[in-house]
């Protein structure tokens, strides 16, 4: 059961987002990080990570109807790219910081003093949870009209921006909103004369190998593994050209 003084927080952040809940609890547990249950000792805390499941689902479901709509010129690939930098953890984290998401966030004091609350990973996934409760809440079709209100201009900016066909700059982003070493190339392998060589180039994610790629310069095969590692983080789907 909420208290007066939280259902009034709810109340204003609902204000702010033009949207209502009928179910206020599913708000309240979209906005509950899991270190508030820990560190207070609360037996069965209900914190916000099976919503962010859900959420992400919705997103995107939500996403893909969008960008099929406003671009029916642009092949799946195409389409793939822009989802792929428009989900990340850097773009759902720079929406929530513009609906002060952080601000209705229940979470640990110690999460807390070390960042937390404003931590990209930690407001990206608060996010996602929001949208699962309002989904679970029935407000879907008005759910859609929130989300593309917040997604439409960064839709247009990464669709005029370079770096959806770059892939090695789509891995580095993600290693970064995650809070990842940047990606290490490695030169595997080094085969034929000066004149026509090729490059055999493994990708390292936070310790992990993730792909490889090959070309005739370096720039390519960084490229293509980078792809790999796309793929394999499920950022693109498998089949993407």
């Amino acid at each position: 059961m909420l208290n007066d003084k939280r259902k009034t927080e709810l109340d204003e952040l609902l204000k702010t987002i033009n949207l209502r809940i009928d179910d206020y609890s599913l708000l309240d547990i979209a906005l509950t990080h899991s270190s508030y249950g820990f560190e207070n000792k609360i037996v069965e805390a209900e914190d916000n990570e099976r919503l962010e499941f859900l959420g992400d689902a919705v997103l995107k479901l939500l996403a893909s109807k969008y960008l099929y709509e406003r671009f029916p010129e642009y092949p799946e690939g195409e389409l793939t790219k822009i989802r792929a930098i428009l989900i990340s953890d850097n773009t759902l984290a720079h929406i929530a910081a513009k609906i002060n998401l952080d601000k209705y966030l229940k979470i640990g004091y110690h999460e807390a003093r070390l960042g937390g609350r404003t931590r990209l990973s930690t407001l990206a996934c608060t996010f996602e949870a929001l949208l699962g409760a309002f989904y679970l809440d029935g407000k879907i079709d008005n759910l859609y009209d929130f989300l593309i209100e917040l997604l439409k201009d960064e839709v247009t900016k990464i669709d005029q921006s370079a770096s959806k066909y770059n892939y090695k700059a789509m891995l580095q982003e993600y290693a970064q909103a995650n809070g990842m070493p940047v990606p290490d190339y490695i030169v595997a392998k080094e085969e034929g004369p000066a004149h026509n060589k090729n490059f055999i180039i493994e990708v390292w994610v936070n310790g992990d190998k993730l792909g490889y790629g090959e070309g005739k310069s370096k720039k390519e095969a960084h490229q293509n593994a980078a792809r790999m590692a796309a793929v394999a983080l499920g950022l693109l789907e498998g089949h993407e050209k």
